[in-house]
């Protein structure tokens, strides 16, 4: 049985983000976790209706251990491809913005960003 490609990729950036940290990589490790946040983000059901008891103590809470939760949303390898490729192209015209704005230094750490994101890409 294969592995689910949310998992692969969640394991193999979880493991890169790891090894950026250790390597004291602030540019890697601002990548990896952006990336990860997106598919998280991604992976949130919408609308998800939830069929439990209301708490009468807390407001918008429900009774019971685990009442709330909901299950994610499964995404494909392209599915997460495509978000990667959007992190990508948000900072590319991040970073023309910044070298218009005469900020050449935050050009030059998103440039490094996307590096980072294309490497990813072909590791996976």
């Amino acid at each position: 049985m294969s592995e689910q490609p949310a998992l692969l990729w969640r394991r193999t950036l979880r493991d890169a983000l790891l090894a950026a940290r250790k390597d004291r990589d602030s540019t890697r490790v601002s990548a990896l976790r952006s990336v990860l946040s997106a598919i998280d983000n991604a992976e949130t059901p919408e609308g998800a209706r939830v069929d439990a008891p209301s708490s009468g103590t807390i407001a918008g809470g429900v009774v019971g251990l685990g009442a709330a939760e909901v299950a994610r949303r499964e995404l494909s390898d392209a599915q997460i491809r495509e978000l990667v490729h959007a992190e990508i192209d948000e900072r590319l015209t991040a970073t023309r913005d910044f070298t218009a704005g005469g900020r050449p230094e935050r050009a030059a750490t998103l440039r490094a960003e996307v590096a980072v994101l294309s490497d990813v890409l072909g590791d996976v």
